[in-house]
């Protein structure tokens, strides 16, 4: 496997996500910030952090899957959530929840990034992925 994941000695120790990736694949693939649109286009979940984070999920697995590649080979997330606030936490993961149910979601090296609005209405997590593969 081209990917290890950890949480070093003398390093906060989080659940939902690792510190560190070592990676030695050869091939990076770059996935596009996601967000809770089905195949249509349509945004499902409208209001529903939960559904959105898990939707968004969804789309990065498919085009992880496009790319010869899993949540087991990425190195790196960045979440944006509009008007994030440490309430939001049982939502979002509950979201998180959900994608690992469905896909295996491994917690690679994250950044959880509060913005004050994404690029339409009604969107409320931005979800961006970079993983390795050989």
């Amino acid at each position: 496997m081209p990917v290890t994941l950890m949480n070093p000695e003398g390093m906060m120790k989080p659940d939902v996500y690792r510190q560190v990736a070592i990676a030695t694949g050869s091939r990076q693939v770059h996935i596009a910030g996601q967000v809770a649109y089905d195949a249509d286009g349509q945004l499902i979940a409208r209001g529903d952090l939960a559904g959105q984070v898990a939707q968004a999920y969804r789309n990065v697995a498919i085009a992880l899957a496009a790319a010869g590649a899993t949540f087991n080979d990425v190195v790196r997330l960045t979440i944006y959530v509009v008007d994030w606030k440490l309430e939001n936490m049982p939502a979002f993961q509950a979201g998180i929840e959900q994608a690992a149910k469905e896909f295996g979601v491994v917690p690679a090296p994250a950044s959880l990034i509060g913005v004050s609005v994404l690029f339409e209405p009604g969107v409320l997590v931005e979800i961006e992925a970079t993983a390795v593969v050989d």
